[in-house]
């Protein structure tokens, strides 16, 4: 059976302003949210392996989220290191714009880790969520050592981080070497217009956004899992978006995996 990584950081979100009314909502983010949309999505003959470490203080709470999941390989397991977990205060100040503090100290890839880990595997998927993934000369060898397709959001690689945890958009250094070491690569808007401004637009379905937290996460695994199907490049798209608008209208990332398959009734 083919197999796909899936590389990125679980993060443990902190919410504000998601909704005005509502107190501050903490729950799983980052790499969550791809987990749950690769579940839904890959083809009926792929699984996947994950490759995240997580802190010592959230392991248990990501081995629970990992046991609701359907297509992970077997013998799947959160790879434990021993510093604080990543986490992540949002403060919404739209339905499209927030800002963003990170605090934690997981460490990224080196390539004497990874290298070893990607061997078997038949695609990658990357997601920078904190930005500190891996380093670019990790990402060369991966990019020249590893045989399948890898398909890389590089959000955060767009993200600088003060002293106090801050991010703020900046432009990325060394860009066209980051991007040579993919195959296909995803940026949002405002990281699209650093470097160009040229874009062309596929428009999603209307929905009514109760929580945007997630989508392009949700967006490039689903991409990924069609293009991996066999699906052109559009369809791809489409069913992106289309799954992207459905986490968009549904809250956190623990369920979502049922909420894309249709499996649940919302009331």
């Amino acid at each position: 059976m083919p197999r796909v990584g899936v590389l990125g950081s679980l993060v443990w979100d902190e919410i504000h302003g998601r909704d005005p009314l509502a107190a501050p909502v903490e729950e799983w983010g980052g790499i969550a949210y791809a987990l749950a949309a690769m579940d839904a999505a890959l083809p009926a003959d792929w699984e996947m392996v994950p490759l995240i470490k997580v802190g010592a203080d959230l392991a248990p709470k990501a081995a629970e989220f990992y046991r609701s999941l359907q297509r992970l390989a077997p013998g799947t397991r959160p790879i434990e290191v021993p510093v604080p977990n990543n986490r992540v205060t949002l403060r919404y100040e739209s339905t499209d714009r927030r800002c963003e503090q990170m605090a934690g100290g997981v460490p990224g890839w080196t390539w004497p880790e990874l290298g070893p880990m990607v061997a078997d595997l038949d695609a990658l998927y990357v997601n920078f969520i904190s930005g500190f993934e891996c380093c670019l000369f990790t990402a060369q060898q991966l990019g020249h050592g590893f045989t399948g397709p890898i398909y890389a959001d590089l959000h955060s690689l767009f993200l600088a981080k003060g002293s106090d945890g801050m991010r703020s958009l900046q432009p990325l250094p060394d860009a066209a070497a980051w991007l040579g070491c993919f195959d296909c690569v995803q940026l949002n808007e405002d990281e699209m217009l650093q470097h160009a401004v040229r874009t062309a637009l596929l428009a999603p379905p209307a929905v009514d956004a109760i929580d945007p937290t997630g989508c392009g996460d949700v967006f490039g695994a689903t991409c990924f899992a069609h293009l991996l199907a066999g699906v052109d490049v559009a369809g791809a798209v489409t069913a992106a978006n289309r799954a992207a608008a459905r986490n968009a209208a549904f809250r956190g990332a623990t369920f979502l995996a049922r909420q894309l398959r249709g499996d649940l009734v919302l009331a």
